[in-house]
C-alpha cells in the first residue's frame, strides 16, 4: 500500500495530471482506491460495462483483443480511460502479466474532479489524442506490410 505522500508524488507523474495544480493532485489523489491483483488475472473484459480507469503502480498489464496484443502497461501508466467518458462496453480486456498494484479512478470521481478543475480534461483530451495518433501510426505501418 502506498502512503499518502508516495501516492500523491506517484498521481503526480502520471501524464494526463501532471501539469495539474497540487491542490487538485491532492483531492484526486485521495479518493483513488488502491488495488491488488495477482498474475494473469482478467481486471476486466471486452464487452463488459466498465465505469473507471486503472493507474499501474507496480507490475504490468496487458490489454488485448483475444490474442491480439494492443498494448502492455508498465508501472506509471493507465488503461481503461475510455469507461471514464462513455456508457459503451469495453473495446478490450486487461489482464495482468505478473501480480500488480494499481489505482483506480472511477466515472463519478473524475466527472467530479472536472466540474471543480476542468483543465484536467484538456490533459486527458491531449493524453487520447496522443494515443490515438500512435494507433494510426501502427495501424498504417501493418497496412504498408500488406
Amino acid at each position: 500500500m502506498l502512503t499518502s505522500v508516495d501516492r500523491l508524488l506517484f498521481v503526480r507523474q502520471v501524464p494526463i495530471f501532471e501539469k495539474l495544480r497540487d491542490d487538485f493532485i491532492v483531492r484526486l489523489a485521495s479518493v483513488m482506491d488502491e488495488l491488488s491483483f495477482p498474475a494473469n488475472y482478467g481486471i476486466f473484459k471486452q464487452g463488459e460495462e466498465g465505469r473507471s480507469l486503472y493507474i499501474v503502480v507496480s507490475g504490468k498489464v496487458k490489454v488485448h483483443i483475444g490474442d491480439k496484443l494492443l498494448a502492455e502497461v508498465p508501472k506509471g501508466k493507465y488503461f481503461g480511460e475510455m469507461a471514464v467518458f462513455d456508457t459503451e462496453p469495453r473495446s478490450a480486456s486487461a489482464t495482468t502479466l505478473e501480480p500488480c498494484e494499481c489505482l483506480e479512478l472511477t466515472q463519478e470521481q473524475l466527472y467530479d474532479a472536472i466540474e471543480e478543475t476542468p483543465e484536467i480534461a484538456v490533459n486527458i483530451i491531449r493524453e487520447l489524442s496522443c494515443r490515438i495518433r500512435e494507433l494510426n501510426q501502427k495501424i498504417n505501418a501493418i497496412a504498408l506490410k500488406n
